[in-house]
Parts: C-alpha cells; sequence; structure tokens
C-alpha cells in the first residue's frame, strides 16, 4: 500500500491504522500560530462503525488504501441489509445497515449510488447529492409572512422534516439537498 502525506487525505478516503481501515470523515488543516500544522482527521473504523480522530503533522505518512468505486442501484431492503445491482454486470450485493448509515432513509427504489469495494466487500456507500420528494404535509401559509424571511415545516414521503418556504403546500415534489442537512433548494422541475 501507498504511503501519502497527511495533508494529501480528503473526505472519502480510506486509511490503514495498526491494522484497521478507516475511512475519513472530515480532514481539516490547523495550523497554530506557533508550531508544525496538523492534520485533523475524524474517521469511522470500517469494519465496527466506531468514529475516532486521529491529529497528524502535515508531513507525516499515512497508509492509503485505495478502493474500487463503483456505480450501483438501489433494489430493495430486507431487515438491516439493503440490495444494490451493479450497473455492469448485473451482481447484486447486500450492505449492512452500519455502512449505509444514517442516509438510508433517503434511498429511493432505482436510486444510482457510488458503492466503495474493499477486496469485494462493501465498505461505504454515496448517495447522490439531491433527491426529489413529494411532500405529504405540511402547515397552512400564516397571513402576512413574507417568503424571504421565513420557513414552514413538511414531512416528506419517507417521514423525515424539511423547512420549506410559504408557498408550498402539500402534494408539491420539491429538491432536497441531502448532503446538507436535509435543505430544500427548488420545486422539482418534472
Amino acid at each position: 500500500m501507498p504511503k501519502v502525506n497527511a495533508n494529501q487525505l480528503r473526505k472519502g478516503n480510506v486509511v490503514e491504522i495498526n491494522g484497521k481501515l478507516l475511512a475519513v470523515i472530515t480532514a481539516q488543516n490547523i495550523q497554530p500560530g506557533k508550531g508544525t500544522p496538523v492534520m485533523q482527521l475524524d474517521l469511522r473504523d470500517l469494519t465496527s462503525g466506531i468514529k475516532t480522530t486521529e491529529r497528524y503533522r502535515t508531513t507525516e505518512s499515512v497508509e492509503r488504501v485505495f478502493i474500487d468505486t463503483r456505480e450501483f442501484s438501489y433494489l430493495f431492503a430486507e431487515g438491516d441489509m439493503y440490495t444494490f445491482m451493479d450497473k455492469e454486470n448485473y451482481e447484486q450485493v447486500a450492505v449492512p445497515a452500519e455502512v449505509v448509515g444514517e442516509q438510508a432513509v433517503w434511498l429511493q427504489e432505482g436510486m444510482e449510488v457510488e458503492i466503495a469495494l474493499y477486496d469485494g466487500k462493501p465498505v461505504s456507500v454515496s448517495l447522490p447529492q439531491t433527491v426529489i420528494m413529494a411532500i405529504t404535509e405540511t402547515e397552512p401559509t400564516v397571513k402576512g409572512q413574507t417568503a424571504s424571511s421565513s420557513y414552514k415545516p413538511a414531512i416528506v414521503e419517507n417521514g423525515q422534516r424539511v423547512m420549506v418556504p410559504p408557498h408550498v403546500s402539500s402534494g408539491v415534489r420539491i429538491v432536497i439537498n441531502i448532503q446538507e442537512g436535509a435543505t430544500y433548494m427548488e420545486r422539482a422541475k418534472d
């Protein structure tokens, strides 16, 4: 496995530390007033799911593991396993719920995702940045509420709560940015 400087690590990279595979959740370059700059890495153990934080000098070497990333389509969930189909060879792969994580609520049948594989075993799932969902319920617009200053809560078809502008009502399909905490972007164009 190649060694890379700690300052070259980015979110999504996988490193090996003490024989364990760890995925980089966040990588932050910290430059103190005095002393050498350091990289603070928030890491998740790919086998146990435990999160840890490590600090390395920016010039320190870390073992980076190269992962095979491929496109898959989401098929269905059964128990605590999510089944995806490889878009190239149509093989199915079952991914445990702890690998999919909290983003599982946004999975939709047929959704295209990227799955990172290490030795044929799924280690992470990346969903698209946005999803389109219909609003199932929302509060009525309060008279005098302006569109620029306030948002109202709405429940979308998967049961999640999203803040939307006052002019959006039930039944409307909206685009939601799921990478930035489920935020309303716009009405769907379909």
